[in-house]
């Protein structure tokens, strides 16, 4: 009982994360179930089945609250679904750890880039309030990687997507969110077949999966409303800057030094992660408290 609380407690969180910034469900759940000493097929598996439902209930609320892109949806999912299936079959035999400081690396890039961009830009001129559509032929890898990085990795359909479609122009940020939130519905069923039929049934934690579809599903529906209510702006640099601590902390487990140092670093970026977010608050303040300001933040889509 004390661990099925525990663990709902996780995936309420994990989802509530998840639901408000475009990622994180995969990331922190995976991460506290290897240190739990769970093998990496064994947790991704787990956690897609969790996702199934959790998912679902994501995508149903970001619907409702108007927050999904239908068009971009199947886009990204279809090749996202392919890639999930051949990943979790995959999985079972390799270790998904080999490519991930590579993939780190990559998205620590993307999520400085997205944070800089919704702090200066927001600051000197309004982004063009015209939607440029995605072409298949960027959108078809885009959802390809995610799917494939999803399955081996326990999480990396939000990761991926979300900082790519946040640092392109034309859309909203909670339109960016709820679409990838939305599509992953189809990349997690895809991962769970393929893990369901090269690992087996007999290899799930039964407890873990109903805990986290207990805390994942009440948690979606308040995901939903967060990221509808955020400024764009802040909402913005709060998803680049979770980017940003993720793939940091990935990329540092690497590193050779000592816990201490690890733990300064560490303070140093959480530290700096509140002073943006402080920082896109005030700035959004500032430019709502005048009348022109505050049509042009209306007309700015970030």
């Amino acid at each position: 009982m004390k661990k099925l609380l525990i663990f709902s407690l996780v995936g309420f969180m994990a989802q509530l994360m998840d639901g408000a910034l475009g990622m994180g469900f995969g990331l922190s759940s995976s991460t506290i179930l290897l240190a739990y000493g769970m093998a990496p097929a064994v947790a991704s598996a787990s956690i897609h089945l969790s996702q199934i439902a959790t998912t679902a209930a994501s995508g149903f609320s970001h619907y409702k609250f108007g927050n999904v892109d239908k068009r971009l949806v199947l886009t990204l999912a279809l090749p996202g679904g392919i890639s999930a299936f051949t990943g979790a079959a995959l999985l079972s035999w390799v270790p998904g750890d080999l490519i991930r400081p590579y993939i780190s690396i990559f998205l620590l890039g993307l999520g400085v880039y997205v944070v800089i961009r919704f702090l200066l830009m927001s600051r000197t001129k309004p982004l063009k309030s015209e939607k440029k559509p995605f072409r298949r032929r960027f959108l078809f890898p885009l959802g390809f990687l995610g799917g494939f990085l999803d399955a081996v990795g326990g999480g990396g359909w939000g990761p991926v997507n979300t900082p790519v479609l946040l640092s392109s122009r034309g859309i909203l940020p909670r339109k960016v969110i709820g679409t990838v939130d939305t599509s992953e519905f189809i990349v997690t069923l895809s991962a769970t077949a393929g893990f369901l039929l090269f690992l087996g049934w007999e290899e799930l934690s039964w407890l873990l999966v109903m805990a986290f579809v207990i805390g994942g599903v009440m948690a979606a529906p308040l995901a939903a409303w967060l990221v509808k209510k955020l400024p764009p702006v802040v909402l913005g640099v709060a998803a680049g800057g979770f980017i940003i601590l993720t793939n940091s902390r990935t990329l540092l487990t690497y590193a050779p030094w000592n816990e201490q140092t690890l733990y300064i670093i560490y303070s140093l970026l959480i530290t700096g992660y509140a002073a943006a977010v402080v920082f896109s608050i005030r700035t959004y303040i500032k430019l709502h408290r005048h009348p022109h300001t505050e049509t042009r933040l209306k007309k700015a889509q970030f």
